[in-house]
């Protein structure tokens, strides 16, 4: 609020003025009446906090409307709650003034959700995030695609943009490749994008502006996140990040072993500042896929559109920067990436599998950056933290449990990280939705007894020892895992072996995709659903799980069982 004086200050001055101007003049009555009204509008409703005390637990709550099923760490809250408050203005950085919320762009949030649905998510953030709908001319939705991928894209994404528009237009919408920089027709000049952001490389074709909210994951929020001792600071710092990008801790580096919630650390910060950033540029991508295009940039010689991409950006969200070791030419990149964004102000988060310090094949001067700012840690959840997500799951899913008490033996024994816990109740509803059996203690411990027969969660293992030993069990040569060979026997070693590489390691999807063949992420968790799926239906398929699992449990690794 501003001004000066209090609420009833200024209303009783107002009161005041306007009854001593009553004699005066009924034209300025009627002036100072509405003057006095004003001010009384901005007293009702006394100003918010403006900085958030991190010293406490943050209470999550719902903003906006659903946003759909949550994984099982992220199951959203029952019940319509306030929202957060959004971020006080800060002055001293520029704001995009185009309206967001245009037919246009209205229409195109819906088609990219059902693009989201129809692909995974690595084709999507490499392939059709870019992509940004031009023009409605008719029937035919023209869709603007960058010259490097538009030929690609209209050769393999042509049929599915066709579907996914006509599910939102209608059946008798087309859907037309253009240039994304070339101006249409009789169309207005567009106005230069990532408007909330400095142009330091005026050369060259205009980029696309920050990523719309949709390509962020909806159901990664604040609001979702379950809080324990374990990742208190670091979704406390991430929360302080969102509401003041460039101001609270600048970078913040956040890591942890795999499944904690770090990735979604990230997307929540992106969808609070969609929310509530009056027009803040947010970039979300994988060390891996910015890799892939700094790489492609190189080769098409675009390497100034590239720069532009990742710094005329207010706020960049980086995942996996562990993989930056051992690679020179993409570490020097990052680096003056990093410069450039912390010169002007720029917001950077960076997630990580440990600590800066820990990265001995990084150079000196990055990783001393990366210290510069915050470095939080998440840990694995404590035994309460693991029942309240088992429980918000549940009660998410309407699941009727027998026993109340029935989760329980999986919150004991799942320990390792949300990912495995996650799995464990996924494998429980699949035995019961197969079986028709009751979901109680009886049927969560004959699940849990085929997977962690020792009454624990399995300690990291490799994913070459697991090969070794699926292969082993089956008959097979470990060279085949990597080969091209697609025959079921082959097929279904690789797949017992790639889920077994995600639950007993704590190796990242790409990292496992890249032990066998250098297969895609999207490919492993394709293996593990597989698996999944076979194992509460097959009892052969069970059985072997199970021995394996048991095996690469032992101390001595003796895999005779």
């Amino acid at each position: 609020m501003t001004g000066s004086g209090t609420p009833d200050d200024a209303v009783g001055n107002g009161q005041y003025t306007r009854r001593r101007l009553w004699t005066i003049s009924p034209v300025l009555h009627r002036l100072v009446d509405s003057f006095s009204t004003a001010v009384h509008r901005l007293s009702v409703e006394p100003p918010r906090p403006f900085f958030r005390d991190l010293r406490t637990p943050t209470q999550t709550c719902a903003r906006g409307a659903e946003r759909g099923r949550a994984p099982l760490l992220y199951s959203p809250p029952a019940g319509a709650e306030r929202p957060l408050h959004p971020p006080p203005r800060n002055p001293t950085r520029s704001r995009s003034t185009t309206p967001v919320h245009t037919a246009l762009e209205h229409t195109w949030s819906q088609i990219q959700a059902e693009l989201r649905r129809a692909v995974t998510d690595s084709t999507y953030h490499l392939w059709l995030a870019p992509l940004r709908a031009r023009a409605i001319e008719g029937e035919a939705l023209l869709v603007g695609a960058p010259e490097e991928i538009r030929t690609w894209v209209a050769d393999r994404f042509a049929r599915v943009l066709q579907t996914c528009a006509a599910s939102v237009l209608g059946e008798t919408t087309t859907v037309t490749i253009v240039p994304l920089d070339t101006p249409l027709p009789g169309a207005p000049a567009e106005p230069p994008p990532g408007a909330g952001a400095a142009h330091r490389y005026p050369a060259g074709p205009p980029l696309p502006s920050g990523q719309p909210s949709d390509v962020f994951n909806p159901k990664y929020t604040f609001d979702q996140y379950v809080i324990g001792d374990g990742n208190r600071l670091a979704h406390a710092a991430a929360l302080a990040v969102a509401e003041l990008p460039g101001q609270a801790y600048n970078p913040l580096f956040l890591y942890g072993p795999p499944g904690l919630g770090k990735t979604h650390l990230l997307h929540a910060i992106a969808n609070y500042v969609n929310d509530y950033g009056d027009g803040m540029a947010v970039r979300y991508t994988t060390l891996e896929a910015f890799t892939g295009e700094f790489v492609g940039a190189l080769k098409s010689s675009s390497i100034e559109r590239f720069k532009r991409r990742y710094r005329d950006t207010d706020i960049l969200l980086i995942d996996d920067v562990q993989f930056l070791e051992g690679k020179a030419k993409i570490e020097e990149e990052f680096f003056h990436t990093f410069n450039a964004l912390y010169e002007t102000g720029s917001q950077l988060v960076v997630t990580c599998d440990r600590m800066p310090g820990d990265m001995n094949a990084l150079a000196d001067r990055l990783r001393e950056r990366f210290e510069s700012g915050l470095v939080a840690d998440l840990r694995p959840p404590d035994l309460a933290t693991r029942m309240t997500i088992l429980r918000k799951r549940v009660h998410h899913d309407g699941l009727q449990l027998d026993d109340p008490d029935a989760i329980v033996p999986i919150a004991e024994r799942v320990t390792t990280n949300v990912r495995a816990l996650q799995g464990a109740l996924i494998r429980v509803v699949a035995f019961h939705s197969l079986t028709g059996r009751p979901i109680d203690r009886s049927l969560v411990t004959h699940v849990l007894d085929g997977l962690y027969p020792d009454g624990i969660a399995p300690g990291p293992r490799t994913v070459e020892e697991i090969q070794a030993a699926t292969c082993e069990r089956l008959g097979i040569s470990p060279d085949v895992l990597s080969s091209p060979d697609r025959s079921a026997r082959v097929a279904w070693a690789r797949q017992v072996a790639m889920y077994l590489s995600r639950e007993l390691t704590d190796a990242t999807l790409p990292a496992i995709g890249r032990a066998f063949g250098g297969r895609n992420h999207s490919t492993v968790l394709h293996a593990c659903r597989r698996t999944m799926e076979r194992i509460a239906a097959d009892a052969e398929a069970h059985e072997l799980v199970r021995s394996l699992t048991a095996s690469l449990q032992q101390p001595n690794g003796d895999r005779s069982a």
